[in-house]
C-alpha cells in the first residue's frame, strides 16, 4: 500500500485529514436537513391537478401574462404570477405578496403547482422557486392548452 511507505505522521494526517473532511461534510447535511423540508419535485397530470385542487392543498401559480389571461381564461383557483414577477414575489414581504397578488405568501414548506400555456414556463418557474428554497414545488407540464381540451371538450373524465 501506499501509506505504508509513508512516515508515520504524514499517513497519519492524511487518514485523520480525509475522515475530519467526511465528518464535516456529514454534519453540514445533518445541519441542512434541520432546516429544510423534504424536497419534491414534479410534473402533475390532469387529473393529479384536478385532485389537489378539491383538497385545498395547493396554490396554483399561473406564469403567463395577464393578457393571457384576460384572453384566454385561467384554471379555477389559479393565482396570476407572470414568469418575470415569480422571483421577486416568492421573496417580497407577506404583506406586500397579498396586497398585489390577493393571496397568502407561500411558505417554503407550501405545495406549490406552477401553470403557464404547455408546460415550459412553469418549468422555469419552479426551477426559480426552487432555487428560492422552496420544497414542494410541481408544475403543470400540459398547461391551459391541456386544462382547456379536457374541461371544454367533454373530456374531463379522462387521465
Amino acid at each position: 500500500m501506499m501509506l505504508q511507505k509513508l512516515p508515520f505522521g504524514i499517513a497519519r494526517r492524511v487518514i485523520l485529514g480525509s475522515a475530519e473532511a467526511a465528518l464535516w461534510g456529514l454534519n453540514s447535511i445533518k445541519g441542512n436537513q434541520n432546516n429544510f423540508c423534504t424536497a419534491v419535485f414534479k410534473a402533475v397530470t390532469y387529473k393529479e391537478l384536478k385532485n389537489l385542487l378539491n383538497s385545498k392543498k395547493i396554490m396554483l401559480i399561473d406564469v403567463r401574462e395577464k393578457w393571457e389571461i384576460l384572453e384566454y381564461g385561467k384554471i379555477p383557483g389559479s393565482v396570476n404570477i407572470p414568469l418575470g414577477e415569480v422571483g421577486e414575489a416568492l421573496q417580497m414581504n407577506p404583506e406586500d405578496f397579498e396586497e398585489k397578488y390577493n393571496e397568502v405568501k407561500p411558505s417554503k414548506c407550501d405545495n406549490l403547482v406552477f401553470s403557464c400555456l404547455a408546460g415550459v414556463r412553469s418549468k422555469k418557474a419552479l426551477d426559480t422557486a426552487v432555487s428560492l428554497g422552496f420544497n414542494s414545488v410541481k408544475h403543470y407540464a400540459g398547461g391551459w392548452n391541456e386544462w382547456a381540451s379536457y374541461e371544454y371538450s367533454g373530456k374531463n373524465r379522462g387521465n
